[in-house]
C-alpha cells in the first residue's frame, strides 16, 4: 500500500464521520495528498498544496490541512478552496461546482 492511499484512508475515516468527504475524482484527490506529505516533507506539517507556504508554523497554522477555512468553503460552496475535501452533495453534482474563493486574509498572502 502506498503512503498516499495510507493517508487517504487514514484521513477517511476521521473526516467523513464530520461530513467531509474526499472529491470523488480520486486521481485529483491522491495529487492533493501527494502534494500535502511533500509539504510535510519539506516543512514539517501539511500546508495546504494550493496555497503560498512560509514554511514557519505560526504564520502557516490557518492553512495546515484541514485549513480552518474549509469548514466555511464546504458549507457555502460545497468545497474546500483546493477540491480535496467536498460534501456529499458536491459529489453527487446535486449542487455546482463553483470557484471557491481565497478566504485567507491578504495580509497571509504574500509572507
Amino acid at each position: 500500500m502506498s503512503e498516499v492511499q495510507r493517508l487517504f484512508d487514514a484521513l477517511k475515516r476521521v473526516q467523513e464521520p464530520k461530513g467531509y468527504l474526499f472529491n470523488k475524482d480520486r486521481e485529483r484527490a491522491f495529487e492533493l495528498l501527494e502534494a500535502l506529505q511533500l509539504n510535510k516533507g519539506r516543512y514539517g506539517y501539511m500546508a495546504c498544496p494550493c496555497r503560498l507556504v512560509s514554511g514557519e508554523r505560526e504564520k502557516d497554522k490557518d492553512i495546515i490541512c484541514p485549513c480552518v477555512y474549509r469548514a466555511r468553503d464546504v458549507e457555502e460552496y460545497g468545497s474546500c478552496y483546493c477540491n480535496l475535501y467536498v460534501s456529499e452533495a458536491w459529489n453527487n453534482e446535486k449542487t455546482a461546482h463553483e470557484y471557491v474563493p481565497e478566504r485567507r486574509p491578504p495580509e497571509k498572502l504574500f509572507l
